[in-house]
């Protein structure tokens, strides 16, 4: 069990973009499969390539110059330049990423209004974030290796892509239409056998 983790590590630390990328890809893929096995239809795949395709293209990619760019101009992990990098990254960092993610959706699910979800669903899912990444980042940025940092937010960022797929796919970027959801699909599996 550990041989894996130190091969990981080493190769974490001599080749950390391509490793971190991957890993934030594949976490944030797996997060729109498991909104789509909580929904309960059938998974579309094609849907799930779509995600890792704005991961890789775009997220994973910005994450990993981001946070390097904070690191530099904010070095350390005194107090004070970790609050600074959280506030850069909720003021600067995350409209860019969830912008980004709206847009290239909609580009690659072939709309024709690409920004409808993006001017649609922005500021909840803004303000949804707010309740999230920002305890993400202070654990990030006061905790985790530098070499470490994209793939640890690409694991958290499988949290966050369950619930941003479900956003964008049939919520309207608040925690409560995710949460009512999940309620409603509850009381259906409980009333299911009782029906029997």
């Amino acid at each position: 069990m550990a041989g894996w983790w130190q091969v990981l590590s080493r190769v974490a630390r001599r080749y950390p973009w391509p490793t971190n990328v991957l890993l934030y890809a594949a976490l944030y893929s797996a997060g729109d499969a498991l909104q789509q096995r909580l929904r309960g239809g059938p998974a579309d795949w094609r849907q799930t390539q779509r995600v890792a395709t704005v991961a890789v293209a775009f997220h994973a990619n910005f994450n990993y110059v981001w946070l390097g760019l904070l690191e530099r101009a904010l070095p350390g992990r005194a107090p004070r330049a970790i609050l600074a990098k959280v506030l850069c990254d909720q003021v600067l960092g995350a409209p860019i990423a969830i912008s980004a993610f709206y847009a290239g959706m909609s580009i690659l699910q072939g709309k024709d209004d690409i920004f409808l979800d993006l001017k649609e669903k922005f500021w909840n899912t803004y303000k949804s974030g707010l309740l999230y990444w920002p305890f993400v980042q202070l654990t990030n940025f006061s905790l985790v290796p530098i070499h470490w940092r994209t793939a640890y937010i690409g694991l958290c960022g499988f949290l966050w892509a369950t619930f941003i797929c479900f956003s964008q796919q049939s919520g309207d970027g608040t925690l409560k239409s995710a949460f009512t959801f999940l309620r409603i699909k509850e009381a259906n599996a409980v009333k299911r056998p009782q029906e029997k």
